[in-house]
This record gives C-alpha cells, structure tokens and sequence, in this order.
C-alpha cells in the first residue's frame, strides 16, 4: 500500500508523444532533442522524391526526342513557327528558359520542402530540352541547322546560342562562388558574400553580362 501511494505522489511530466511519465525519469521526462540530420530525415519524403527522379528521367529524354522529330519530320511547320520571331528575341526566350531552369534547380536544393520549385524546375527543364531539340544543339549545330532549316536556320542558331550563353553564366558562377568559399574565412567581413542572396544576385550579373555578349556581338544573328 504505501509503494502505490509514494508512487501515486511522483509528479508527473508529459513526455514524448503528449503521454504523462514520472518526473523521476530523466531519459522520458528530458528527452534527448533530435539532431538536424535525423530532423531532416523524418521530414524527408521518399514517395515524393522518387516521383520526382522518375520524372527527371522522363522530362531529359522526351522532350528533346520530339524536338528533334519536329526538326525532322515536321521541318516546314518549325520554320513557319519561329520565321516570325527576331533573331534577338529567339536568344532573350531560350536564355530566360535556361536562367530560371539553373534558378528553380537552386531554390529546389536550398527549399528542398517546397514542391512548386521542383515542379517549375521539371517544366524549365522540359522547355529547354525541347529548345535544345528542336535547334538540333551540339558541337557543330550550325552545320546542322543549315541542312535541316536552310536559310530559315537564323532564329533557331540564335535559340541554341541563348541556351549555350545562359549555360556558360552558370559555368562562371559556379566557379566564382567555389572560390569565393575557398579563399574567404568564415570570420571575415567579405563572408556575406557567400550568403544566399549574395549568391543570386552575383548569379543573375553574370547572366545578364552573358545575355549582353550573346545579343550584341553578333553570334545571336550567324546562320
């Protein structure tokens, strides 16, 4: 009788998961808090990401594959498609393609609980493959431009320069910043520029410098 009353007299704690525990127990009535790593992993959602790598997949090879169909098989209704559109203007759309493709795959990784940067990172990605597509882009594109498009190839040669200018901006970012973590210590004043959006706003310097090369030194208007 008296152990159930000394222990009815415990006082009681809530402890994990809302239920009461005796204030005697340190291991439930202080709980051990868990780590960042171990937050992040119960909050990580492995449906959702498996999703999202299957469609990856699906997004760098299906629209690239149809751009290129169009290029072949539908050439006359490409060319009366972009004929319209300046040169200049060609280069500005793929470049803007291409700039929010690398600024939605960067949100995607910093807010990686956020789905709608995943979702327009999917949707930059689908459009800028099937830009690359469509303008037939590698190497030696102008080569192949000319056979499909003929004279008509101007606004699709400016296209693949818009994706292959916005490319070379993240090339430099991504080394500038890497060398900006190397060479800054993490006690000097220089350190905000690693920040976030320090990093943005070096990011979209550089591109709009890059956009600047690709529309005023000619290349956004070579056939």
């Amino acid at each position: 009788m008296e152990s159930e009353k000394s222990a009815r007299s415990v006082p009681e704690v809530k402890g994990p998961e809302g239920r009461l525990v005796p204030a005697t127990d340190p291991r439930e009535s202080h709980p051990r808090e868990p780590s960042l790593a171990e937050t992040e992993r119960r909050r990580w959602n492995k449906t959702s990401w498996a999703v999202f790598i299957a469609a990856l997949f699906v997004v760098m090879i299906v629209p690239y594959w149809g751009g290129r169909v169009l290029a072949l098989n539908e050439t006359e209704s490409v060319i009366s498609l972009v004929r319209p559109i300046d040169p200049h203007g060609m280069a500005l759309i793929s470049w803007t393609v291409t700039v929010v493709l690398a600024t939605s795959l960067a949100m995607a990784l910093m807010e990686a609980r956020k789905v709608y940067w995943r979702v327009l990172f999917l949707v930059a990605f689908a459009l800028e493959q099937l830009i690359c597509g469509v303008g037939l882009l590698r190497l030696n594109f102008w080569n192949s431009t000319y056979v499909v498009y003929g004279d008509a190839a101007s606004p699709i040669n400016a296209s693949n320069i818009g994706v292959i200018g916005a490319a070379v901006g993240v090339a430099v970012f991504a080394v500038l910043y890497v060398g900006l973590l190397v060479c800054i210590r993490k006690d000097s004043p220089l350190n905000i520029l690693t920040r976030s959006w320090s990093a943005l706003t070096l990011f979209f310097v550089i591109e709009i410098i890059a956009l600047l090369v690709v529309e005023f030194s000619g290349l956004s208007t070579l056939v």
